[in-house]
């Protein structure tokens, strides 16, 4: 009798465990029923794991959502938008096509807008990536584990190679606007470092691999590669299909060639209803059964503890552990669990006294910490209560900005003079941006950076108090926005010359070396005069003026603008070079009046710009298109600005010059300058864009054939003094 209520316990717990799955399962299958596939253009069975954005929200998995736009089915793929040619349920594979490419064995001027290579996708080497890449370079579905798409990497070379038949002439079909000459290679070649030493990288796009088994692929046409190209490349889906089986996980997840259909690896194909997998159906394990007789033995003592009585073993199974489970499971339910619960109790409302504790000492520690700070340096500037601010803002009312950082508005103190106040945003930091800031700004004195004329400091909120610049940042003047008025060549000179200076005194002009990260045209402020002050020190730091190396964790500043030591740790350490790059891209933009990553519209490269230049320059071109309208006196300005912009934009930082030797250069005459080496390749803006490309070793072996001149040890050695 006895036994008969322990089994039908058992029984009643496992039922009530397999109906829950049975209807889960059952309202799983019912919702995907209610589907049906979409169509979109030529694409007419878009279903699981695919959807269109218009579907309904059950139907489908967001991750492979794709978008119906003028009757063509697209696919957003990081930063690209590509049409969508087949999806192949068969072998868990999409085709796609870069909208650039357009069809017709007529015409093949047309190139990939996109930049689009294998680093893309992170099963580039590991063919089982765990994580959740909903799309893949490799297919598993395939007959060998291998590449779906092959890379067309377009070269442009200042010589005509004519000893390799991998190099396709382009020009037969399309006209670069661009000096040199440029081929379409296998990206095979880049990665095994086979790339002519006085060849650059102007595009990566993807193509399927038909490329591959064309007959005599060696001696193609660019005509037949553009052919391949209009026919798309294809992309694998395969964590979609392994998704769609709920038997396994992804690591466990295989393509059966037997029965051409996704299925799980060996021994793990049952599931019991408490969730855990189990090795091979049949015969049930050892350790099953003795942790379903520990969990019935907690069960069996929860009941005597009540009063109740439950007798017997539910289990069938004759093994030496099941008695042993049971009487451990009861032991633990008499004995272990009265404790566990009220110590998990009392732990629960100590550790909720805790948090509040930690919440409300961490924000007085916080305003301690910025009190302490500002009373050690004897900082100067006005404190103000927030009270204060919101009535010289007349309740934020003036937004002059915004950044990373918080938002800037424009105030009036009770004296007259405008300010401009930046609110910073809520800090996870003790306080620590806007102590950098404090610290940097608060001893600097100096013409040509930003005053600092109070701060804020009341619970979570934190403020600045700057001077106020009646002209705004120096990109709208630059960048021509809408409203502002062009300046003069000769007022963009004294500009750059005021922000030379102001950089040269953070670097050698205080008692402490300071580094600001973040030289921009939208830090640099402007006042009724036009004069430059430098701005936004919420990257900046502090060193010793003895470091010529400093600490660095991780990169700071704005893509166009970083040099590349940030990015790349093999060039060695961080130092003022830094700022130094980020003034040279600042330089040239000035001197261009235009943004050095502006993409041409037959030209792919970011940095096309600083190369087209430097090679007018180095051929002493007086009709560059910058230069026409410009007098005598202007073109000099111009080509001095240009000259020490390429300088220090040098690759290595030991090639750059230090703000001092800038600012000597700006002031003396053009006469004296010399053209520097020629910038090395340096794409930082696609690598960032594109999850870091593998092109590191290109890089670095076209920067190794360039060779500083005796004018560059010169400014070399200035640093050293």
């Amino acid at each position: 009798m006895e036994r008969r209520e322990g089994l039908t316990l058992r029984r009643r717990f496992l039922v009530l465990l397999i109906l829950l799955l049975t209807v889960s399962c059952e309202a799983k299958q019912e919702e995907a029923s209610s589907c049906v596939p979409s169509r979109c253009g030529k694409i007419d069975n878009i279903r699981r794991p695919f959807r269109l954005r218009d579907d309904p929200s059950s139907c489908g998995d967001k991750r492979y959502e794709l978008a119906c736009e003028n009757n063509q089915t697209v696919l957003y793929l990081y930063s690209g938008r590509y049409y969508v040619l087949g999806i192949h349920y068969n072998n868990y594979t999409i085709r796609i096509v870069d909208p650039g490419i357009e069809d017709g064995n007529n015409n093949c001027s047309s190139l990939p807008l996109y930049f689009l290579s294998r680093s893309n996708f992170s099963d580039t080497y590991i063919s089982e990536a765990a994580d959740g890449d909903p799309y893949r370079a490799f297919n598993p579905a395939a007959a060998t584990i291998k590449t779906i798409f092959q890379h067309v990497v377009y070269l442009n070379c200042s010589d005509p190679v004519y000893s390799n038949s991998w190099y396709v002439d382009t020009s037969s079909c399309v006209n670069w606007h661009s000096k040199g000459y440029v081929y379409a290679t296998p990206g095979e070649l880049l990665e095994a470092g086979m790339v002519e030493v006085e060849c650059r990288v102007k595009l990566v796009a993807a193509i399927s691999l038909d490329w591959v088994s064309l007959p005599g692929n060696e001696t193609l046409s660019y005509g037949e590669i553009h052919s391949v190209f209009s026919r798309g490349f294809e992309l694998s889906w395969w964590p979609g299909a392994c998704a769609e089986n709920t038997s396994c996980l992804i690591d466990d997840c295989i393509f059966d060639a037997e029965t051409q259909k996704v299925g799980c690896r060996p021994f793990y194909t049952c599931i019991t209803p408490l969730g855990y997998e189990m090795v091979s159906c049949g015969d049930v394990p050892t350790l099953r059964i003795f942790i379903e007789d520990y969990l019935y033995g907690i069960v069996k003592g929860y009941y005597e503890i009540r009063g109740k009585h439950v007798w017997g073993p539910y289990t069938d199974y004759n093994v030496s552990l099941s008695q042993f489970g049971v009487d451990m499971g009861v032991v633990t339910a008499r004995y272990f669990l009265p404790l566990i619960s009220a110590r998990f109790l009392l732990g629960l409302i100590f550790l909720l006294v805790l948090v509040i504790y930690t919440y409300k000492r961490r924000h007085l520690s916080m305003y301690k910490e910025i009190e302490d700070f500002l009373q050690l340096h004897n900082l100067i500037p006005v404190r103000y209560s927030y009270k204060e601010l919101k009535i010289m803002t007349k309740g934020f009312k003036t937004k002059l900005g915004e950044g990373g950082f918080g938002t800037v508005y424009q105030g009036k103190l009770r004296s007259g003079p405008l300010v401009a106040i930046k609110m910073l945003g809520k800090s996870k930091d003790n306080g620590k941006d806007f102590i950098s800031e404090v610290a940097t700004i608060g001893r600097i004195h100096h013409f040509n950076v930003v005053h600092l004329i109070g701060f804020c400091v009341e619970r979570s909120k934190r403020a600045l108090v700057y001077e106020f610049m009646s002209n705004g940042s120096l990109d709208k003047y630059i960048f021509l926005k809408e409203g502002s008025v062009p300046l003069s060549y000769d007022k963009i000179y004294q500009i750059a010359l005021g922000v030379a200076r102001g950089i040269a005194y953070l670097h050698h002009g205080c008692d402490m070396q300071i580094l600001h990260f973040d030289i921009k045209p939208h830090n640099i402020l402007l006042d009724d005069n036009f004069t430059p002050k430098i701005s936004d020190f919420g990257l900046a730091k502090l060193y010793s003026v003895d470091d010529s190396i400093v600490p660095l964790t991780a990169a700071k500043g704005t893509i166009g603008y970083m040099a590349p030591e940030l990015f790349y740790r093999n060039m060695g350490g961080v130092s003022y070079k830094a700022d130094v790059y980020s003034f040279g891209k600042l330089l040239m933009e000035m001197a261009s009046k235009r943004k050095n990553s502006i993409q041409n519209e037959d030209d792919s490269n970011e940095d096309y710009f600083p190369f087209w230049i430097y090679d007018q320059l180095a051929e002493d071109q007086n009709d560059i298109e910058i230069l026409e309208s410009l007098t005598g006196e202007e073109k000099d300005l111009v080509k001095k600005m240009f000259i020490v912009a390429l300088w220090c934009i040098q690759w290595k930082p030991n090639d750059r010059p230090s703000m001092n030797k800038v600012v000597d250069m700006l002031e003396g005459g053009i006469e004296n300058l010399e053209m520097p080496p020629k910038p090395s390749w340096y794409q930082h803006d696609v690598v960032a864009q594109d999850d870091r490309s593998s092109y590191d070793q290109t890089s670095s072996s076209i920067d190794s054939k360039y060779t500083s001149s005796n004018y560059s040890r010169e400014i070399a050695s200035d640093d050293e003094e």
